[in-house]
């Protein structure tokens, strides 16, 4: 379609070590975004990518994160999605922290405290984002449930946002049928294509 991508090992990915990967604990919304960020700027420095024609993109936490970089960066940006996302953040410690034995301590040792979450709510920082956004979730996803979604797409309506939305009931963490994956990336394209100019699906 004509885009360039760049996809960063933020702190806290793995495959890069013990310390890489730990320094992503807490910070959601802070330092994660903090590189992502930075990472952009560096691909507009180097003139790999057009300061006028950049969308952000993510699946899970990429879907937080390219929401939560929309709001935080709202000049940055002329479009996001997120597929499979995972928004309210006082929700989401919630819902894993009730999830298995030894969750909870999950949930504040990676997260931090409940009482923190919605500081890092992206749900609460809809009015800060300023350019359309695309949604995409299963209704039976156990990770980041479609709800998180739905509030998410509820929240922009609220605050003047176009939005588009894909949602599948049947559907987990992620599009498995082949109809189902094909519409998706076909009305990401056509999003992309929409707010950037590259090629339209085919």
């Amino acid at each position: 379609a004509g885009y360039a991508v760049l996809r960063v090992n933020y702190r806290g990915s793995s495959g890069y070590g013990r310390e890489h990967q730990l320094a992503g604990a807490r910070q959601w919304g802070r330092k994660l975004q903090s590189d992502l960020t930075d990472a952009t700027r560096w691909a507009i420095a180097q003139k790999i990518a057009d300061s006028e024609r950049i969308c952000i993109y993510g699946a899970s936490y990429g879907a937080y994160a390219a929401l939560m970089g929309a709001a935080t960066e709202p000049d940055m940006y002329r479009c996001a999605a997120g597929y499979v996302g995972v928004y309210d953040m006082v929700e989401h410690h919630k819902y894993v922290s009730g999830k298995f034995s030894g969750a909870r301590v999950w949930a504040e040792d990676w997260l931090g405290p409940r009482e923190n979450m919605a500081a890092i709510s992206v749900i609460d920082k809809a009015e800060r984002i300023r350019v359309p956004v695309f949604l995409a979730a299963g209704g039976k996803d156990e990770i980041t449930p479609i709800a998180q979604s739905e509030k998410m797409e509820k929240a922009l309506k609220a605050a003047g946002v176009r939005v588009e939305t894909l949602y599948y009931p049947q559907e987990g963490h992620g599009f498995y049928q082949e109809e189902h994956r094909q519409a998706f990336y076909t009305r990401l394209l056509n999003f992309l294509a929409a707010h950037l100019g590259g090629a339209p699906a085919k």
